[in-house]
C-alpha cells in the first residue's frame, strides 16, 4: 500500500481491505452517521464490495444519483442536500463518494456546501476518477453546456485507490482515464508519454502508471492550489475539450470527458505546432498516438462559432482573451498562452 499527501489529503494507492479505511470508519468516525453517494454504475458494481468488506457501513445511508455528465447539475446536488437534511445529517458526519469523476466531482461540491462543510472521502471507482478528480480538490457542477461553472476548492479528508474496481470498466472507460494520463505525460514527463503511447487496447493498466499520474497531478497542485499559475498545466486539452464536450453534452450523440479531451489535446497540440512550440514531427507522433487510441469524429467547420462562445465563458479567459496550455515540447508545456482566434480556428480544422 503506497500513500503520501497531497495538500492536507492523504492519498492511498492499493487494496482497499489493507488500507485502514475500515478502522477509519470504526474508530475515528464509529460513532458518526456515514452517507454513501452512488451513482446507477456504481451501486451495482462497486457498492457490494464496500459494503460486504469494509467494517462500519452496516448502517450507513445509500443515495443513488442518475449516471451520466448530463445529471451533474444542482439540481441534482439540492436532491442529495434534501436527504441529507431528511437524514438529519450533522456538518460532524462523514460523506462518501464512491463512483468516477462525475461522482466525486460533485460529491465533493456536496460535502462542501452542506453546512458550510462535512468531512468527505473519495473512493474513485473509475480510472479518470483515480488520476484526475480524485487529486487537488476542485469540485463543481455544471450549468447548461458550461463545464464546472459552479465549484468550488474543497478537499477530502481521504482518497483510496484501489485499482481492482477497474476490472469492472468497459474498455469506453478505461481510454477516458487513459487521455488525462497521456495529458500528464504532455506536459510534465516524456517517459510517462511513451510508456502509455505504446498501450494496447484491452490491456490491464499497471498501478504504476497510475501512481505516477497521481504523483505527477500531485506535485503540479501543490505548487500551486488555487490555479494562479503553474497548476493551469492541467488544463492542457480542456480549453476545446470542454466546449466540445458542453456542445454534445444534450444532443443524441454526447461524448465522454475523455475523448472530448482527447480532441482537445489534438486541436491544442496543433495549434502549438502552428505557433511553432512544437515541431512538426512532435505533433505528428501525437496526432498518430491520440489517432491510433481514440475513435475520432469529424466535425463541419460550422461547430467552431459554438465551440468559440462556449470558449468565451471558460474559467481561463482573461483580460477578454483566450489562454490556452500548450506544449513546448513532449514532456513539457506553458500556461496562459494567448491565441489569435485565427489561430485557434485553424486548430480546431485538424478536428475536420
Amino acid at each position: 500500500m503506497e500513500a503520501f499527501f497531497n495538500l492536507q489529503t492523504e492519498v492511498l494507492i492499493g487494496d482497499l481491505s489493507g488500507s485502514g479505511l475500515g478502522k477509519l470508519l470504526t474508530e475515528i468516525y464509529g460513532n458518526r452517521k456515514k452517507i454513501v453517494l452512488v451513482d446507477s454504475h456504481t451501486v451495482e458494481n462497486c457498492l457490494p464490495v464496500l459494503i460486504n468488506f469494509i467494517d462500519g457501513l452496516e448502517a450507513a445511508e445509500i443515495i443513488e444519483i442518475p449516471a451520466g455528465e448530463e445529471n451533474k447539475t444542482l439540481d441534482i446536488c439540492t436532491s442529495v442536500w434534501e436527504s441529507l437534511t431528511d437524514y438529519e445529517f450533522s456538518r460532524n458526519d462523514l460523506f462518501i463518494c464512491l463512483g468516477g469523476g462525475m461522482v466525486c466531482d460533485m460529491g465533493g461540491f456536496i460535502a462542501a456546501l452542506y453546512k458550510r462543510g462535512m468531512d468527505c472521502i473519495y473512493i474513485p471507482t473509475s480510472l479518470l476518477g483515480m488520476v484526475d478528480a480524485s487529486i487537488g480538490g476542485k469540485t463543481g457542477v455544471d450549468m447548461g453546456p458550461y463545464k464546472n461553472q459552479i465549484g468550488a476548492f474543497s478537499l477530502p479528508k481521504k482518497v483510496y485507490v484501489d485499482p481492482a474496481f477497474l476490472e469492472t470498466l468497459p474498455q469506453t472507460e478505461i481510454q477516458n482515464g487513459l487521455a488525462e494520463m497521456l495529458k500528464h505525460g504532455l506536459i510534465a514527463d516524456k517517459n510517462h508519454f511513451e510508456q502509455i503511447e505504446k498501450y494496447v487496447s484491452g490491456a490491464a493498466i499497471p498501478e504504476e502508471w497510475i501512481a505516477r499520474s497521481l504523483h505527477i497531478k500531485s506535485e503540479i497542485v501543490e505548487s500551486d492550489p488555487t490555479e494562479s499559475g503553474r497548476r493551469k498545466l492541467l488544463n492542457f486539452g480542456h480549453t476545446i475539450g470542454h466546449a466540445i464536450e458542453g456542445s454534445l453534452l444534450n444532443s443524441e450523440t454526447p461524448m465522454d470527458h475523455g475523448l472530448a479531451v482527447a480532441h482537445g489535446m489534438l486541436a491544442e497540440a496543433k495549434i502549438s505546432e502552428l505557433l511553432q512550440l512544437i515541431t512538426t514531427e512532435e505533433f505528428q507522433r501525437i496526432e498518430n498516438c491520440l489517432r491510433k487510441m481514440y475513435p475520432f469524429r469529424s466535425f463541419a467547420t460550422t461547430s467552431l462559432d459554438e465551440w468559440m462562445q462556449l470558449m468565451r465563458q471558460d474559467k481561463k479567459r482573461l483580460d477578454d482573451q483566450l489562454r490556452f496550455t500548450l506544449l513546448t515540447g513532449i514532456g513539457q508545456a506553458d500556461w496562459d498562452v494567448a491565441v489569435d482566434l485565427e489561430v485557434v480556428k485553424e486548430g480546431c480544422r485538424v478536428l475536420g
